[in-house]
């Protein structure tokens, strides 16, 4: 069965940096595409960043492009989002996700806090 389990979040200072992961099983890693979400407390789940199965094609949120990067290593069936200059308005719960043969497949999210 497909599962993702996130990890890396915690709690950073303004300027800081973060890199999640999110391991994934249970099905053909490689050919799917995979993003990261985020929901702040009182808000609706966001998209941050998609890449496509071979890794060849990125998109971001504005809110995002220029200090967070998504990337994948096929071989580990691992994504990761290393993000950087860290705000306050990032702080949220970060989950990855898939679409497998039509259906959607979330992780459990890991939490990340931008506090001094």
């Amino acid at each position: 069965q497909v599962q993702l389990v996130e990890s890396g979040g915690g709690l950073v200072q303004p300027g800081g940096s973060l890199r999640l992961s999110c391991a994934a099983s249970g099905f053909i890693f490689s050919i799917y595409g995979m993003s990261w979400y985020r929901q702040a407390p009182g808000k609706e789940r966001e998209l941050v960043a998609f890449i496509s199965g071979a890794g060849g094609s990125t998109n971001y949120a504005n809110s995002v492009k220029g200090r967070f990067t998504i990337s994948r290593d096929n071989a580990k069936n691992t994504v990761y989002l290393q993000m950087n200059s860290l705000k306050p308005e990032d702080t949220a719960m970060y989950y990855c996700k898939t679409n497998v043969r039509g259906l959607p497949y979330w992780g459990q999210g890991t939490q990340v806090t931008v506090s001094s």
